[in-house]
């Protein structure tokens, strides 16, 4: 999945449009332009995966930027990994067929941990588990709902189901920029024998360098990178 570490941007969805939010809170996001363009931006940056979320879908639970979603695929190149509002084995395959290298379960796969064995079967490295911390508790449903799940021991379940990677979102720190927790990161590398991808606070060179140092596979930096606090060539070269 990742034969080095990588530097990972993100593309979030919302009503067609780029945006980050702060601390996962709808509402607290910031617009920056047409999703095509900045996958094609990122891309040309030397972006050899991109993170991109349906956000509406995040929200409320079925997918709502489809045709945004289908002209960024369609427009790069580079590996797509995607998630929000992918709530069955039929949205995941849906996605799967149509050029998304990578669907994030996170709500469907904790109300229903079989469907990541389910998609698996058919994809063994096309599923990824969306683990979204707040307060050290897995939250769903667009991070309003505890579940009382802790990320590490959920992940080592989920890979285990059969999950090829865990995305491991710490939402306290999400869209701040205020820096990376590496020890939270470090608990779910530790419990599973699978990449696992970092989000939520980058906002200097450090933060990718501490998120390297964890042993996580890559990390997933928005605001940080939209707002120019360094380039992605930057962070690249900071840890290779």
């Amino acid at each position: 999945m990742f034969d080095t570490f990588e530097v990972v941007p993100a593309v979030d969805v919302q009503d067609g449009q780029v945006v980050q939010l702060v601390g996962g809170e709808r509402g607290t996001g910031r617009t920056y332009g047409d999703p095509v363009e900045a996958a094609r931006d990122w891309e040309e940056a030397g972006a050899r995966t991109l993170h991109l979320v349906d956000l509406d879908g995040a929200f409320e639970g079925e997918r709502a930027n489809a045709s945004a979603i289908e002209r960024v695929v369609a427009s790069t190149t580079a590996d797509v990994q995607m998630g929000g509002g992918i709530r069955t084995a039929t949205d995941a395959f849906d996605l799967l067929e149509g050029g998304v290298d990578r669907v994030i379960l996170g709500t469907a796969a904790v109300e229903n941990p079989d469907i990541v064995s389910t998609v698996a079967d058919r994809y063994p490295d096309g599923v990824l588990v969306s683990l979204d911390s707040r307060g050290g508790e897995v939250v769903v449903s667009g991070w309003t709902e505890g579940t009382g799940l802790d990320p590490a021991e959920a992940a080592a379940r989920f890979v285990d189901a059969g999950a090829a990677g865990v995305l491991f979102t710490d939402v306290d720190v999400e869209g701040q920029m205020e820096g990376v927790r590496g020890e939270e990161v470090r608990r779910v590398v530790e419990a599973v024998d699978a990449p696992v991808i970092a989000s939520g606070g980058v906002a200097t060179i450090e933060d990718i360098r501490t998120v390297h140092d964890t042993g996580g596979a890559a990390v997933v930096v928005g605001t940080a990178l939209y707002e120019g606090a360094f380039t992605l060539a930057e962070a690249g070269e900071a840890v290779r």
